[in-house]
């Protein structure tokens, strides 16, 4: 991921140790003949093997064309394309591959704009989803009707941390598919944003297609919103038309930023975000306030075997990933049902008075960032299927970053001590690090 294609048939940089980028919206064209055999070549495989024709960035362009070769290339993957966002990435994956009247079968937690897409976008076109557990196999054959064309999911799931094995799923995709004919088959999605492919590469145990937000984890420093799509060859041409119709195409700069910076640090990164989650999850299995931590990490991880297998680096060593989710013990004494529950109390703390720790709906950056799924990032899902599911008003979702674990240790501590959600937050602000100010 440092090197990756270190060489492009979209732009000759053979001497730039740093990849260029454009910044033309268009581009110049010799004749109107040129132009023609552009637009002709545009989403359609030519026995020719010259030099693409750019024409316009919406289109194509060289810088969004280089991180696309070296997303496959990390995932394993045919072929990939960028969109403005991951949604968008999500939007265009589904929406290539289901038409009105048929039906996209998902885990019953998936991000909550995701479900909102599934639950409330998507039927205005005809397209149903099932919501089932597709940790469970007969769950899965059970809800597969003939209308079904994709088996939709997160691993590890948003924000619990519950794995699906991508290996069972394929098994029980393949024993329906060998009885359908090729054009009805149904594909399999995998939303790889919480793992990338440092810590797992769901195309080599049987995903169809791989969906990233390139603004978490790939991205890394939390200053460009994107996604990507990774998918067989044979799809390329459709989500490139896609992608020009409706138009969420990745910016040329964005595309520069995740190729220079974010992609070739992912390996560093990711290293050095799971020796620090290792650390705070084991001090927060430890806390007496702490009624459980889920974390792949952990050996008490309810599907540590599974994490074992699945998520590895491209060299087979255990990448259980950046992400912790706790839950923090109600309190027995509150007396309103209004009053504020001591997680929400203890977050709301973190975000006064953390030192190294952010308030924010994001992952994957070199800042450790916490959240609250239930009433935040998840607020789109039915409150009793969220409860069900284990996405509890009392949990947290913690992303660890580049900080001294320490550090976040500390902060965790402070906020999560015996006095810290009952007093005012500026009682403990003397506990930050001091601010020095130098006058030059």
């Amino acid at each position: 991921m440092i090197h990756g294609l270190s060489r492009s048939r979209r732009w000759d940089y053979s001497h730039h140790v740093v990849p260029p980028m454009t910044s033309s919206a268009a581009f110049r064209l010799d004749s109107v003949r040129r132009g023609a055999q552009g637009f002709a070549e545009f989403a359609h495989d030519t026995s020719d093997p010259h030099d693409p024709i750019y024409i316009y960035d919406r289109l194509e362009e060289p810088t969004r064309g280089m991180l696309e070769d070296n997303l496959a290339y990390a995932e394993g993957g045919e072929t990939a394309l960028c969109f403005a966002s991951g949604m968008a990435a999500i939007s265009a994956a589904v929406c290539t591959l289901v038409k009105c009247g048929e039906q996209i079968v998902a885990h019953d937690v998936l991000y909550g704009c995701t479900y909102s897409l599934f639950s409330t976008g998507l039927p205005r076109f005809g397209i149903d989803t099932r919501f089932v557990d597709l940790t469970d196999n007969d769950a899965l054959r059970a809800a597969i009707t003939a209308q079904a064309r994709i088996v939709y999911f997160e691993t590890p799931v948003n924000p619990e941390l519950t794995l699906i094995d991508i290996a069972a799923v394929r098994s029980v995709v393949d024993d329906e598919n060998a009885r359908r004919n090729p054009d009805d088959r149904i594909h399999i999605i995998v939303d790889n944003t919480f793992a990338t492919p440092h810590c797992q590469r769901p195309i080599e145990f049987g995903a169809d297609i791989v969906c990233h937000s390139l603004t978490k984890g790939i991205g890394g420093f939390g200053a460009d919103v994107g996604g990507a799509v990774i998918a067989p060859r044979d799809l390329y041409n459709r989500l490139l038309i896609f992608r020009k119709d409706f138009g969420g195409v990745l910016s040329p700069k964005a595309a520069w930023a995740t190729l220079v910076y974010g992609l070739p640090s992912l390996g560093a990164r990711m290293s050095n975000y799971q020796k620090t989650a290792l650390h705070v999850a084991r001090f927060l299995e430890s806390h007496h306030r702490v009624e459980k931590v889920l974390y792949p990490g952990l050996t008490s991880f309810p599907q540590h075997d599974l994490a074992k297998h699945q998520m590895k680096d491209a060299k087979g060593r255990f990448c259980p990933g950046s992400m912790i989710y706790f839950v923090i013990g109600e309190d027995r004494n509150v007396e309103s049902p209004a009053a504020k529950s001591p997680a929400e109390r203890f977050v709301d703390h973190v975000a006064e008075n953390a030192y190294a720790i952010s308030l924010a709906v994001s992952l994957g950056q070199v800042k450790t960032l916490i959240e609250c799924p239930f009433f935040m990032t998840h607020a789109a899902l039915p409150e009793a299927e969220k409860r069900r599911r284990g996405v509890l008003p009392g949990a947290s979702r913690l992303g660890c970053g580049l900080e001294d674990w320490e550090d976040i240790v500390a902060d965790l501590q402070r906020s999560a001590g015996p006095d810290a959600t009952q007093q005012g937050g500026s009682a403990l602000l003397r506990n930050r690090p001091p601010l020095i100010l130098l006058r030059i």
